[in-house]
């Protein structure tokens, strides 16, 4: 009786180990073929990408967008500084006269106070409007770029027929690869010839 279990014990052992050996066979050559075909689909890819560090410095569409940013900045700069300055010299002015008696009632002084900050709570708002419009603007500007750069790309890839294009920014998503798959200097060359001021 003994002998009978430790016989069929070692026969379902025997059996589930040339189950199991069978089974990691077929896996292992499910992946093979698995990992040939993915490799074989890789060689005949065809891959670019852009720098776009580099392509935002040369693109002239985009350094025009930047330099009317940068001008309307300044000019909004200019413009909340000169009313900043005479507002102060408003202030200025009252807290004189308030230290010399130079309203001719406290009501009067009051209404000056009052206008004086009304008119700063103005500049206030108008700060906070102008930069939420330049904050506007300058999304406008990227999704016009961004528009401006996908368009192109769909036209450059027609004829070029990359399955992909990627895209490539100091060390975000391509931290190594041959330049040769480098199409910055044709992107950039192909948007200026397109872009007109």
């Amino acid at each position: 009786m003994k002998k009978m279990k430790a016989i069929l014990c070692g026969g379902l052992a025997m059996t589930f180990t040339l189950c199991f050996t069978n089974c990691n066979d077929k896996a292992t050559t499910t992946e093979s073929k698995a990992q040939a075909v993915a490799t074989e689909a890789v060689k005949g890819l065809r891959i670019a990408y852009v720098e776009t560090d580099s392509l935002l410095t040369k693109y002239r569409f985009w350094n025009d967008l930047n330099d009317a940013m940068i001008q309307k900045e300044e000019n909004i700069r200019t413009t909340l500084n000169q009313r900043g300055k005479q507002l102060e010299k408003e202030m200025i002015e009252f807290q004189r006269k308030l230290e010399n008696n130079g309203f001719l009632s406290r009501e009067r002084a009051e209404q000056e106070q009052t206008r004086l900050l009304q008119k700063q709570r103005e500049l206030e708002q108008l700060q906070a409007k102008l930069a939420a419009d330049l904050q506007k603007e300058n999304q406008k500007n990227n999704i016009m770029l961004r528009d401006s750069i996908n368009s192109f790309l769909k036209a450059y890839n027609k004829d070029k027929k990359y399955d992909f294009i990627f895209s490539n920014t100091g060390f975000d998503n391509i931290l190594i690869a041959d330049t040769t798959f480098n199409i910055t200097q044709e992107i950039v060359d192909g948007l200026n010839a397109r872009y007109k001021k």
